[in-house]
């Protein structure tokens, strides 16, 4: 039951990663009219730096495909570990309105990386 869960949490993270990252490059998503003025001056200072926002959604797009599978899932939780980190303090320090999501998601990343720990042992070895 254990495996189902995560299973389809996994899924759910992957493809919310992916959707996210594809949004980057095509802009299909509506931005909300009331953003408040910090946030608007982070994505500002995220677009000055041309690469940024690609390399961003390359990231969100591979590790989300690679968190999808059971055995890359470990594997995509680092490469999103980064981003995921961006997105929880600029929810904590920029815009908390949607802290509880981000929480949420956070939570998701944690029980993968626990679950995967055997694997990132020979890392800190």
């Amino acid at each position: 039951m254990k495996n189902k869960i995560l299973k389809t949490l996994s899924t759910i993270f992957g493809l919310l990663l992916i959707n996210g990252g594809l949004n980057k490059f095509f802009h299909y998503m509506p931005v909300p009219d009331d953003l408040n003025l910090e946030s608007v001056k982070d994505f500002e200072a995220l677009s000055e730096i041309i690469w940024l926002l690609p390399a961003i959604a390359i990231a969100e797009i591979m590790g989300g495909i690679l968190v999808i599978f059971p055995k890359t899932r470990a594997l995509g939780a680092l490469i999103v570990l980064p981003v995921m980190m961006g997105v929880l303090l600029t929810h904590i320090f920029v815009d908390p309105s949607q802290i509880i999501v981000a929480i949420i998601i956070w939570a998701i990343l944690l029980w993968i990386v626990y679950d995967n720990r055997e694997k990132y042992l020979p890392i800190i070895k």
